[in-house]
């Protein structure tokens, strides 16, 4: 999937969805797109290297989705126990659309207003 298709993907969760570039005060993540639900993020990736996409994930699931897809792996910067990293060139459409889905509606869950 390329960076324009999934950045439609992420907004197409919902109308509660909001994209900003919150970390622009930083050199090394200023090209760092976020996708919030309820002011809470559920994916992330950087505009200039579409290489890894990181989602929130149910911590039972993460070993198993590793395990099964190569595409699979640790998340940027964020506490492995809950969020995974994609390889966004990898990963077939499907299972990206599947796993951000999934990010959105975990979060959606956690922080109904």
């Amino acid at each position: 999937m390329n960076i324009e298709d999934y950045r439609d993907c992420c907004l197409s969760m919902g109308n509660d969805v909001e994209e900003r570039m919150p970390f622009t005060a930083f050199r090394s993540a200023c090209s760092v797109l976020v996708f919030y639900v309820h002011g809470h993020m559920f994916a992330f990736f950087d505009c200039d290297n579409f290489g890894v996409v990181t989602l929130k994930c149910q911590p039972e699931r993460v070993e198993q989705l590793r395990c099964e897809h190569d595409c699979i792996g640790r998340p940027f910067n964020l506490p492995a126990k809950h969020w995974i990293g994609v390889d966004a060139t990898a990963a077939p459409d499907g299972l990206l659309r599947q796993l951000t889905r999934n990010s959105y509606e975990i979060v959606k869950a956690k922080y109904k207003p």
